[in-house]
């Protein structure tokens, strides 16, 4: 009933930069927080940054001041906004929203985006 596509991955030079998106579709009634994830081979998914719906914004520490997380409502659309990107940003990129369907308005639950790749070349 809900469906998340994300854009915007791809091969980037190191010091490169790539924006991402991700629009949700379906019975929705509320978006709260909406997030990205990234996981690189071997190792567990990270938060890599989120944003609620007030607009206030998490980022890790490994990520600050390079990226921008940011949201546009009526489009049930979040985005990520990567600059200085390094190699060891290489990962696939997973969007994640908290969601409150048409059918059920009490509680939310976390719906996930299919995955981009992002990788960036030394």
């Amino acid at each position: 009933q809900v469906q998340l596509v994300e854009s915007g991955g791809g091969l980037v030079q190191s010091g490169g930069s790539l924006r991402l998106s991700c629009a949700a579709s379906g019975n929705i009634f509320i978006i709260n927080t909406m997030a990205w994830y990234r996981q690189a081979p071997g190792q567990q998914r990270e938060l890599v940054a989120a944003i609620t719906s007030g607009g206030s914004t998490t980022y890790a520490d490994s990520v600050k001041g390079r990226f921008t997380i940011s949201r546009d409502n009526a489009k049930n659309t979040v985005y990520l906004q990567m600059n200085s990107l390094k190699p060891e940003d290489t990962a696939v990129y997973y969007c994640q929203f908290n969601i409150m369907t048409m059918r059920d308005r009490l509680l939310e639950y976390p719906y996930w985006g299919q995955g981009t790749q992002v990788t960036v070349s030394s």
